[in-house]
């Protein structure tokens, strides 16, 4: 008990250290996560294997998204010849990639570069580069190539923001007040 106590208290001095010297980029790289450049990481957990985890340069993985790297219901399955079975699988995951808050990523899965994953998504296949998915499962439902069309055509430029504005007044007069369409029954 006073080591699971110390073990606990270790672990939560270590990530404060990162958060406050280096952020969670590295603490994640202090964990063995492999990370690319100028990523924004929204996260503090990285399961029992980071070592597993691999993500490329200018991905987003934002707050609550899961990044999972074994079959822990394998753990159940045993017999008298070799006991417990496990399965472990890599994360990879490539360059201009945004995961939405709440995503699971499920073992062995590879997404490739130039992909959005919708907030909650449970992502149970690799997904081809280029390609927007959500759902659960997540499915494809759209291309990453529309999305940055139409984002270049309709919303506002990082350029167009005045030096020194202040945030919630240049919010104020960039939010867009359109609902989305309703469902349909």
């Amino acid at each position: 008990m006073i080591r699971k106590i110390i073990s606990a208290v270790s672990h939560w001095l270590t990530l404060r250290y990162f958060l406050v010297n280096g952020g969670r980029v590295a603490y994640a790289r202090h964990l063995g996560v492999k990370i690319g450049e100028d990523c924004r990481i929204y996260i503090d957990t990285w399961g029992s294997e980071p070592f597993l985890i691999s993500i490329g340069d200018r991905a987003t993985i934002t707050a609550g998204v899961k990044l999972l790297t074994h079959n822990g219901s394998t753990w159940l399955i045993r017999d008298e010849a070799g006991g417990r079975r496990y399965d472990y699988r890599p994360v990879s995951i490539g360059n201009d990639v945004f995961i939405g808050t709440q995503a699971i990523i499920m073992p062995g899965v590879v997404i490739g570069d130039e992909v959005i994953v919708a907030a909650g998504a449970v992502v149970t296949k690799s997904v081809p580069s280029g390609s927007i998915v959500g759902g659960n499962p997540a499915k494809i439902i759209g291309s990453y190539a529309d999305y940055k069309k139409r984002a270049l055509a309709e919303f506002p430029r990082e350029t167009d923001r005045p030096a020194g504005f202040d945030y919630r007044e240049q919010i104020s007069k960039e939010v867009n007040r359109t609902p989305k369409p309703r469902l349909q029954k």
